[in-house]
């Protein structure tokens, strides 16, 4: 009798995962690389201060919502920041 695993991620590797994915679903809708908006991110601490920390929230809803949101997001943080895009 053969038995099969099926690996689950733990709650750090799902939040990695999502987090990647909003970053690669950010850079697609703004024409940018991936790397490029790691660093706007970074700069301001989205992924830190706003990604993971809502995680919970922002992965049950839609691609396009949470894409939208994190735009918006990072927009009004590097304007408060007086960062330019």
């Amino acid at each position: 009798m053969e038995t099969h695993y099926t690996y689950q991620p733990s709650q750090d590797e799902r939040k990695a995962i999502f987090m990647a994915s909003c970053i690669e679903s950010v850079a697609k809708q703004l024409d940018m690389t991936s790397e490029d908006i790691y660093v706007r991110m970074q700069k301001i601490d989205l992924i830190e201060g706003y990604i993971l920390p809502c995680y919970d929230v922002l992965h049950s809803e839609s691609r396009q919502n949470v894409t939208d949101d994190i735009i918006r997001t990072m927009t009004i943080w590097e304007q408060k920041k007086g960062i330019k895009a």
